[in-house]
């Protein structure tokens, strides 16, 4: 099987023109498949990649087979408002789950990039294309204080109803209270991943969430937390959390009291937006 693939980076830009391609029984599993491989941690690159939200189908992603050849003007068709974009053209495999084993050995790092949002599959007989692009942010955001109290609520109003995180199903929980203590950890682990560029929980001095709330004065009994990178509105953070089991999880794990949460901004980081939410049940 002969693999192939085509990588670029584009200016900000809004375009004016629509053209787009619905996905087919075949495309629409590969999507499936590439989310449910995100949604797990995956060796990658000598790496241990993070548990990820599932990425939006968008069809004006869905790139025609002269878009892979030129794809600054196949994303100027699709007025798609991008930031970046990486392309991925695979030839041979006859259906989704063998374009998935090929995606796998030779294209995990693309496909586990938590900086990138929306994905397009297009298939033409053995020829596939895969699209992953991440947004120009759409809203003015308020200040991070303002951002997080909406995380919160958009938090509690998903902890109102019973739900199935995964396989594991979750009662009705309370609603959390916000922890001044637990925002100012997450501001300053959030401003840490925009500036310093990099998307984990453990934080480049090797301290993780427990430990930056113990460095606060936060004395808990039980601490967690979700992070999310490339989503522009605290509403889209939270409706990616709730896609992700592991994440879904913690968001509606009913003894955790309290939140604290925070957004930052870097538009030299990979992702550009970066969120976090620290869960908590204090002493």
């Amino acid at each position: 099987m002969r693999v192939l693939s085509s990588v670029a980076a584009l200016s900000l830009g809004l375009f004016v023109t629509t053209g787009s391609l619905a996905a087919t029984g075949e495309e629409a599993q590969l999507i499936e498949s590439i989310n449910v491989y995100r949604s797990q941690a995956q060796p990658c690159g000598g790496e241990a990649s993070l548990e990820l939200p599932p990425l939006n189908s968008d069809t004006r992603l869905a790139l025609s087979p002269e878009g892979t050849r030129d794809l600054q003007q196949a994303m100027t068709r699709a007025a798609y408002p991008m930031v970046n974009v990486q392309a991925i053209s695979v030839s041979g495999p006859r259906d989704a789950r063998a374009a998935m084993h090929a995606i796998e050995e030779s294209f995990c790092q693309v496909v586990l990039d938590p900086q990138f949002v929306d994905i397009g599959v297009s298939q033409e007989g053995r020829d596939w294309r895969i699209v992953l692009a991440r947004p120009l942010l759409s809203g003015r955001l308020g200040d991070w204080q303002a951002e997080g109290q909406k995380l919160l609520q958009a938090i509690n109003v998903a902890r109102k109803a019973p739900r199935q995180c995964g396989g594991q199903p979750f009662a009705a929980a309370p609603a959390l209270s916000w922890s001044t203590a637990l925002a100012g950890v997450a501001a300053s682990h959030t401003r840490a991943m925009a500036n310093q560029n990099f998307f984990d929980h453990i934080d480049r001095d090797g301290r993780t969430p427990g430990d930056r709330a113990e460095l606060a004065g936060y004395l808990y009994q039980q601490i967690g937390e979700n992070i999310a990178a490339g989503r522009d509105t605290a509403q889209k953070v939270v409706d990616g959390w709730l896609a992700s089991p592991g994440h879904c999880a913690t968001l509606m794990n009913p003894d955790y009291r309290e939140l604290g949460a925070a957004y930052a901004v870097d538009p030299k980081s990979d992702a550009g937006i970066y969120w976090t939410g620290l869960f908590g049940t204090p002493q």
